[in-house]
């Protein structure tokens, strides 16, 4: 007989969207980090297959910047049941990239060295001027995350977040050195689901699927696709 203990752990489901595409008449090409930009939700294909995945009677949330805001919006006039209320949570927002923020992106990549396999501005532990390093937006979303679970234990929550927030919730969740996050690719609009246990005071995660784009799944529609970092885009 065994001795293992008959108690089964508590899971919170964490259902992370990306937002949106910010459109070039927006950010002009620049980086935005966590400037207010407003997004393009045109694609209504997009949405729809959102709304047939995302869980119902979840627990919705989203970052402080109006991009997701916008785009949960568009989630809920694609047939989503509307909840009755989301919590604008500033632990959500992305990286504060400080004085890079307003830069030319293309001058802004042509200046730094390619790092390949990374998906991002710069190394994880940079400190950006005037504003956060990769390692501060780890911390930031992991006390964001904890204090989300713990008020909403054993259910689902629908986070509508940033490219850079999920890596850092992906960092967490497996365990990664903070380089390791960098390198997911996170689309706009894609969902990445991570599964948050606890048990007697212990936690655990387990990561159920990344950067899935169930609009895809007729094969007819084009992937969104908003580089977060340099990207080598020709090959010898």
């Amino acid at each position: 007989m065994s001795n293992a203990s008959s108690a089964q752990p508590v899971t919170t489901r964490w259902w992370w969207v990306r937002h949106a595409p910010v459109p070039l008449s927006e950010d002009k090409g620049c980086i935005y980090g966590q400037s207010d930009l407003r997004c393009d939700c045109s694609d209504r294909v997009v949405f729809q297959g959102l709304a047939r995945v995302l869980p119902r009677n979840a627990v919705w949330v989203s970052s402080n910047l109006m991009r997701t805001h916008q785009t949960a919006a568009a989630i809920w006039e694609a047939g989503f049941p509307k909840p009755a209320s989301m919590a604008h949570e500033k632990d959500f927002a992305e990286q504060n990239l400080g004085d890079w923020q307003g830069r030319d992106r293309a001058t802004f990549y042509a200046s730094r060295p390619t790092v390949l396999g990374s998906y991002w501005f710069g190394p994880a532990d940079e400190q950006t001027p005037n504003g956060e390093s990769f390692l501060d937006l780890i911390a930031r979303v992991g006390n964001g995350i904890r204090r989300v679970s713990a008020a909403n234990e054993g259910r689902d929550i629908v986070a509508v977040a940033h490219g850079g927030v999920i890596k850092a919730a992906l960092t967490l969740a497996l365990g990664l050195g903070a380089e390791g996050g960098l390198k997911f690719a996170i689309e706009n609009c894609s969902l990445t689901k991570l599964e948050y246990l606890t048990l007697n005071g212990d936690e655990g995660w387990r990561v159920n699927m990344v950067n899935h784009q169930p609009w895809l799944a007729g094969g007819d529609h084009p992937a969104m696709h908003q580089p977060a970092g340099p990207e080598i885009t020709k090959h010898a």
